[in-house]
């Protein structure tokens, strides 16, 4: 049996999803590999740079706010991106109609808020602004172009430093940073996720095959039957853009999940949550989700979407799966507009066989099934901080001068409280360090009296 992999990884880290490039589909050709080190040793490096202050891998949201922090509290830092861009996967990887689907006050970095004018659930480019502004606001000016290509840890008496080798794309150098305190702001989407049972059929299949990344708009899939494999936040409201544009969607539910209205009462069902959160147990306020949720958009096992057992807040907390904010998708697979599918069997060169026995035929596939993190490919540590699946093992703290911000699996929300933490800490045992330098330079200069 074909599995299908949900994207609520990457709704996590967009903080909860709502939609460039050419307009057509084509493949998405990969970065070009980093250039090799001269005389292919990786010890030989073109420049070597002692950090005063933190180095911190990743210009998204989550280096960003770390950055600002430490600038707050008086701590350098430099922000190294192998992009030319900061926030990367906001710019140039998802598609033209995202909003926010949680209110903007929930995916404010520390410090800044967002302008009076911007409306409750930015839109792409709104908060794509807000990250430049931030940015400036601060005077974060990050290394773009530096492919981290090894990260290890360096014993010095009783101290540990981060060596950070970077290849700069644009001169081709190989450069080296140390410092005492290193912070992984990559996020949780490093990489397109393709499950590997798909890739066969995939490889089977003659029509066009996408992953949501390179999707931006339905236009050039108009009068198509489109399969959207993976049923998180991304998938449903792909489903429903290719619907407004004229195509024929269909989504692959494989496994039960929550969907919930995107506000309450007229106010964010986030928010809601939250202060329910504040008043009740964890399952009673699940209770009440779903109450409000059957009631707001009746029982969606009809419709061949089940409902785990555990709430949604329960199920995001223990298998970090997000639940389904609604943006209008759900009112058109009741209208069977949407078709539900469930989990695949076979894909073959013109369509796809499913798990009830029903084979339906497909011009295109778009694969919403989410990202990986890539940490494990640059960051040397034998299994020591961070899990085979690129997740950090002890949260933000990893210990040893080691951090891990926006990895928390809790979108937005997350990287801020992980930047207040991670700045806290690195102040303290910054301002320890410049305390003994200064106690030491007032005693060397009062032996000299």
């Amino acid at each position: 049996m074909i599995s299908d992999t949900s994207d609520s990884s990457s709704d996590s880290d967009l903080g909860g999803r709502s939609g460039s490039s050419s307009s057509s589909p084509s493949p998405h050709a990969p970065s070009p590999p980093p250039p090799p080190p001269r005389a292919n040793s990786p010890s030989i490096v073109d420049s070597s740079s002692w950090v005063e202050g933190a180095i911190i891998v990743g210009a998204g949201p989550a280096g960003l706010a770390v950055a600002a922090c430490l600038k707050d509290r008086g701590v350098p830092s430099i922000v190294l991106d192998k992009a030319n861009c900061i926030a990367s996967l906001w710019q140039q990887r998802t598609y033209d109609r995202l909003h926010l689907h949680i209110a903007k006050q929930y995916c404010e970095l520390p410090l800044l808020s967002f302008a009076r004018d911007v409306p409750q659930y930015p839109t792409k480019n709104q908060f794509i602004d807000y990250l430049h502004d931030y940015a400036r606001h601060f005077e974060i000016q990050p290394l773009f172009d530096r492919c981290v290509v090894a990260a290890t840890r360096e014993q010095s008496g009783d101290r540990s430093l981060w060596r950070v080798e970077t290849v700069d794309k644009r001169r081709g150098v190989r450069e080296e940073f140390r410092s005492r305190w290193l912070v992984v702001a990559t996020g949780e989407n490093g990489a397109e996720r393709i499950p590997e049972d798909l890739r066969p059929g995939l490889d089977r299949f003659q029509g066009t095959v996408l992953h949501s990344s390179q999707y931006r708009n339905g236009k050039p899939f108009k009068g198509q039957r489109v399969l959207v494999v993976g049923c998180g936040n991304s998938g449903m409201e792909i489903a429903l853009d290719l619907l407004n544009h004229g195509a024929q969607p269909s989504i692959v539910v494989r496994s039960p999940m929550h969907i919930l209205p995107r506000e309450m009462f007229g106010r964010s069902t986030f928010a809601v949550a939250m202060s329910l959160m504040k008043l009740l147990p964890l399952r009673v306020t699940d209770k009440l989700l779903v109450m409000y949720a059957t009631l707001a958009l009746g029982n969606t096992t009809k419709y061949g979407i089940l409902r785990p057992s555990t709430g949604p807040l329960e199920t995001k907390a223990k298998f970090s799966k997000t639940p389904i904010l609604d943006m209008g998708t759900f009112r058109k697979i009741r209208s069977g507009s949407i078709k539900v599918m469930p989990c695949m069997e076979k894909i073959d060169r013109e369509g796809v066989y499913f798990g009830d026995g029903r084979y339906e035929s497909y011009d295109s596939i778009i694969l919403a099934t989410g990202y990986k993190s890539m940490v494990c490919s640059w960051f040397k540590d034998d299994g020591n901080y961070f899990s085979r699946d690129g997740f950090p093992k002890s949260g933000w703290n990893c210990d040893k001068g080691l951090y891990a911000a926006g990895m928390s699996r809790q979108g937005i929300f997350g990287v801020s409280k992980d930047a207040k933490h991670i700045s806290d800490h690195i102040y303290d045992d910054f301002s320890f360090i410049e305390r003994k330098r200064t106690n030491s330079i007032v005693n060397f200069k009062m032996m000299m009296k």
